[in-house]
């Protein structure tokens, strides 16, 4: 039966790759936005404690917890000409564009904790919107194509296009927010990247498609049961571990260097530069990893560039002082953009990759709830970097009021904020890597699921061979007769 397609003509040429892909701008450039001046804009602008603000973004993640199973599950019950996905997709990329936008008003509040207030509920409504944008996205791939080369090329041009909107998102707020204590620079910045990220959503819209599929049938009271099923799957959450400390460690290193390159190494003008380089050989990086993933295995890109970040944080421990030549600097960024550009093609790659692995375990297909479970530890992942962040300056006594009257603070603190920039990126890498290691899925794993599917289905008659059965044990964490069945989409045990 030939399968019903929405949106336009599947092609897997390069103009289907930039379409899809080019909607990355907005995930992976507005939290490099929100991460590097958003606590910079609640400390510095208008004053807020760094513990407080640090809170709202770590609050606004318990509050994912609530929204991204329900949207997954809104995302698999629906029907639309469209497409589900497409449909949420548009209209996520008006609420989120709005939404993010909202974040920067300064409303003058009369009290700090009214501010406190409105920010928290402010990003908790941006959280929402992005929620609605990027679950469909996130598990739109698996249901554009099956191939494991053709995702892993798709996957490489999205995460090209994160590296370039985390690029123009780091460095063009650089260059126009100049005093880091007037709100008004923020939001007039802002708006313009809200309708940067708006453009770019819909060009995903209008230049993807998707295959249409039975809508999964299960209320909103099954949303957080069918949710976490997802974790019973042990190569997502050795994945888990791969999204939380690769980009835990991306997003720390954003969050924190506005205050390192301004305190510790006393030098705002180095901001641009370190950020310029850092991002070039991240794109760079993006352009070696990903032929090296598609002709070897998506762990090995990770496994060789969590090294590398780690070789490169912990470099500035040499250099982290006023005074510092920027030459050696630039070169450890440059190590840094590497190694992070093998941890992104490696972990959005892999990520395609689960709604396969989850749908032999459960024999449902539903990329809406994995999707939604990824993105929530996405999330999770900066909401926990910012917090970390705001109890790591109040815990060098990094004061928010000199900041707000634009002084220089304490040695001591400068100090901590430099220790605290190398130690804490270093350790996450070092998990990553072993995160890498523990995964048990490359390309021969991945070409046994999809034949286990087949066979499941009827399509596939030859039996599966001792080898097969051991291997997909290891990559489900489930015995191979157990395999294949609706009850694993729940948290019954057959018995």
């Amino acid at each position: 039966m030939e399968e019903r397609i929405s949106g336009r003509k599947p092609n897997y040429g390069f103009f289907s790759r930039f379409t899809y892909g080019v909607g990355e701008i907005f995930g992976g450039g507005c939290f490099v936005i929100i991460n590097a001046f958003f606590l910079v804009f609640l400390t510095d602008a208008l004053g807020m404690n760094p513990v407080l603000a640090g809170t709202i973004p770590m609050i606004g993640k318990i509050w994912d917890a609530i929204t991204d199973p329900i949207m997954g599950n809104i995302v698999e019950r629906t029907r639309s000409k469209y497409g589900p996905k497409r449909f949420y997709i548009l209209v996520g990329s008006i609420a989120s564009a709005i939404t993010f936008v909202t974040m920067w008003i300064n409303i003058h509040a009369p009290s700090m904790w009214a501010n406190y207030a409105f920010y928290l509920v402010m990003y908790c409504l941006f959280n929402t919107g992005f929620t609605v944008l990027s679950v469909p996205y996130n598990g739109l791939l698996p249901d554009m194509m099956d191939d494991y080369a053709v995702r892993a090329k798709f996957s490489n041009m999205r995460m090209v296009f994160s590296t370039l909107g985390a690029a123009i998102c780091g460095l063009v707020p650089g260059m126009l927010i100049k005093q880091h204590n007037d709100p008004s620079q923020y939001i007039h910045c802002m708006l313009l990247f809200g309708i940067l990220f708006f453009v770019c959503s819909m060009a995903v819209f209008f230049g993807s498609w998707e295959k249409q599929k039975e809508p999964v049938k299960m209320t909103l009271g099954e949303s957080f049961t069918q949710a976490a099923s997802v974790f019973r799957s042990r190569s997502f959450l050795v994945f888990l571990g791969l999204y939380l400390f690769g980009q835990g460690g991306m997003d720390f290193i954003s969050g924190m260097a506005v205050y390192y390159v301004r305190e510790s190494l006393g030098n705002y003008g180095y901001y641009i530069p370190i950020l310029a380089v850092l991002m070039v050989f991240q794109l760079i990086g993006m352009l070696i990893f990903g032929p090296v993933m598609s002709k070897t295995s998506k762990k090995l890109a990770i496994l060789i560039a969590a090294p590398v970040r780690l070789v490169g944080v912990l470099g500035l421990l040499f250099f982290s002082r006023h005074g510092a030549p920027l030459v050696p600097i630039l070169a450890l960024a440059a190590l840094i953009g590497l190694g992070n550009a093998g941890s992104l093609t490696g972990i959005f790659a892999i990520m395609a990759d689960m709604t396969d692995v989850d749908e032999l375990i459960t024999s449902i297909r539903r990329p809406g709830i994995v999707s939604s479970m990824a993105t929530f530890i996405r999330k999770i992942a900066s909401g926990i970097s910012v917090a970390i962040i705001g109890f790591m300056l109040t815990a060098v006594h990094y004061d928010e009021v000199l900041a707000n009257a634009g002084v220089e603070q304490t040695a001591a603190t400068q100090h901590g904020i430099g220790i605290c920039f190398v130690l804490a990126p270093a350790v996450m890498s070092a998990l990553l890597l072993i995160c890498a290691w523990l995964f048990p899925v490359t390309d021969k794993e991945f070409r046994m699921v999809q034949k286990d599917i087949a066979r499941r289905k009827g399509e596939e008659t030859e039996p599966a061979t001792e080898e097969e059965k051991a291997a997909l044990e290891k990559v489900t964490g489930f015995e191979y007769d157990r395999l294949w069945s609706p009850l694993n989409a729940t948290l019954k045990k057959e018995i």
